[in-house]
């Protein structure tokens, strides 16, 4: 493999005081999804100012306007051939080679609104990763697919949830969600490794990984180090049920209830020592069933009970 790139979908929330968020994202990662995109586009100026502010290595992929195939269903249409020059453009200011495409709904027609759409279409070496949402992969159209091969396109999967593209392609391009309710989710380091393992089982020469759980910086950031050093990096600056509690006094708002704290915090990861990371609902199902007034009174029932 060539390249393994590692980022996430926006900088916006990437916040270092006293610098612009995406100058701050890109002193700790070297690749961004253009998220912003999908649902505005943007000025040329403001496109030309976000590659300014990164090193010249630094890469983008763009997330193509959703008109192009929410609303008018991949279909060669004039708005989607105006739109799509302005999504073109803005990929060639920033020398973005991937254009993201996400499509939903009933996939029975999008196989030759897609051919016709492409046929029509300058796109030039712009390459187009289209990722088909519920629709299981089993269940997409050989005619999609054969279409989607016949122009080069990338199949656009999410290795978290188990996807893997339906055909081999010299870019895998994954963006990650994880396994929660939208992407209220964190992966335990072993989730990391199995989606890492995934990619480079691959065949492709570069894989481009876009992070999207609710902790995209930090999760993006454990599996880089991870990469780089063969470890995985504490995520608290504690373990034991001492991080469990710094984990738990972030956000958790009291009187709770044991399920109340699994519903909101059970999704979140705490070291459970220096080299194993573990879901808190791990710890928080094992609590007495009650109502809890703050984070000292979870801890001290837990320290109660003999794990």
């Amino acid at each position: 493999m060539e390249e393994y790139l590692i980022g996430t979908g926006g900088w916006s929330y990437f916040r270092i005081p006293g610098l612009n968020p995406l100058v701050a994202y890109a002193k700790a990662f070297n690749f961004v999804e253009v998220n912003s995109t999908f649902y505005q586009i943007p000025q040329m100026s403001e496109v030309e100012r976000w590659r300014r502010l990164v090193p010249t290595e630094f890469t983008f992929s763009v997330r193509a306007h959703r008109s192009i195939a929410y609303k008018n269903r991949l279909k060669p249409v004039q708005e989607n051939f105006e739109v799509f020059k302005k999504m073109r453009h803005i990929c060639s200011i920033l020398g973005a080679e991937i254009l993201h495409l996400q499509i939903r709904g009933p996939v029975g027609d999008l196989a030759k609104n897609l051919s016709d759409f492409l046929a029509s279409t300058d796109y030039g070496k712009l390459r187009i990763a289209l990722e088909v949402r519920e629709t299981e992969q089993s269940k997409l159209p050989h005619a999609l697919l054969k279409t989607m091969q016949e122009h080069g396109l990338i199949h656009s999967v999410d290795l978290s949830k188990g996807e893997m593209p339906a055909y081999e392609s010299d870019t895998l391009y994954t963006r990650l969600f994880g396994k929660g309710k939208h992407n209220i989710y964190q992966p335990t380091d072993g989730e990391l490794v199995e989606i890492d393992d995934k990619a480079s089982g691959t065949k492709s020469e570069r894989v481009m990984m876009s992070f999207h759980f609710v902790r995209m910086y930090k999760d993006a950031a454990r599996l880089k180090v991870y990469k780089q050093t063969g470890m995985f990096p504490m995520i608290t600056r504690s373990t034991g049920t001492a991080s469990l509690e710094e984990v738990l006094g972030e956000d958790a708002t009291f009187p709770a209830t044991k399920q109340e704290l699994m519903h909101s915090q059970g999704w979140k990861l705490f070291d459970l020592n220096e080299s194993k990371r573990v879901h808190s609902r791990d710890f928080l199902s094992r609590l007495p069933e009650g109502t809890y007034g703050n984070v000292r009174e979870i801890v001290d029932a837990l320290e109660s009970i003999k794990m």
